[in-house]
């Protein structure tokens, strides 16, 4: 099932061309070696002939390069120039790495920001300790929104509506594990509440431990998450709850602007 999308249905500005080159341009996935038309089809559910013709005009405008040998495509250096134009402009990120490099470094843990695409947290960036074993995630690295800590906390940060739009679209998607889904990220929205962080042990994972904060831009506009954690033999509950959860909250909580809540809702 597609995850959710906006601009979609009855808008007339909203151009559907458009809108599948770039859902082309989403398939690809981390891992992927290549994807050939018929994979790419399968992902998108767009007729294959559909396809052809839009890798094809991706493939001229340096977005996708094409191997004959295999018939297949991978992402081309057009798509990478756009990915480090959008992090060259993050000012959130100048901003927030500091805070970052300062705990990853005295907690010898894994910390990264996110923000929410889709059904998925994308990192926008990752600071490492000096730890031999650490999570291989890197900027870009996708996390599922409802399982992750730093993808709970991003869910407890949005208006109740939006919340709830997006727990449909999860139970749309797999239906048999929704309560349990459910219940993860309500609990995360009571640990905000009271901690200001929220917890992931073992949800993400079976063997990392997280935890994180909702942190929102200065100017009240976009909503990211901060996380901390690691393999859960390296990285304790009583660490993560203790000490680096309240770092995680006052350091979100002294860089944030204007939560989307209460923006949302008209300062009521």
């Amino acid at each position: 099932m597609p995850e959710p999308r906006n601009g979609a249905g009855k808008d007339r500005q909203f151009v559907t061309a458009l809108a599948r080159g770039l859902e082309i341009l989403r398939c690809f996935q981390a891992g992927d070696p290549a994807l050939g038309n018929q994979d790419i089809a399968e992902r998108t559910g767009l007729p294959k002939p559909t396809v052809s013709r839009l890798t094809h005009t991706l493939r001229e405008l340096g977005y996708l390069t094409y191997s004959s040998r295999t018939g297949t495509y991978q992402l081309g250096p057009g798509v990478l120039a756009l990915g480090y134009a959008m992090i060259a402009s993050l000012e959130v990120r100048e901003h927030v790495r500091p805070y970052l490099e300062e705990l990853a470094g005295m907690a010898n843990v894994t910390v990264a920001l996110g923000t929410r695409d889709r059904l998925s947290v994308v990192y926008l960036d990752v600071c490492r300790g000096s730890q031999i074993i650490t999570l291989s995630r890197n900027a870009g690295s996708r996390l599922p929104i409802a399982t992750s800590a730093i993808g709970r906390a991003i869910m407890a940060a949005l208006p109740e509506g939006e919340r709830d739009y997006l727990l449909r679209a999860l139970r749309e998607r797999d239906p048999e594990n929704h309560r349990k889904v459910e219940k993860g990220v309500r609990d995360a929205c009571d640990e905000i509440a009271e901690h200001g962080f929220c917890t992931s042990f073992g949800d993400w994972l079976p063997d990392v431990n997280a935890v994180a904060a909702p942190l929102v831009s200065l100017d009240g506009e976009h909503l990211y998450g901060i996380n901390a954690g690691g393999p859960s033999f390296i990285v304790s509950r009583e660490v993560l709850m203790n000490e680096l959860g309240p770092r995680l909250a006052r350091i979100a909580r002294d860089l944030s602007g204007p939560s989307l809540t209460h923006r949302s809702s008209g300062g009521k």
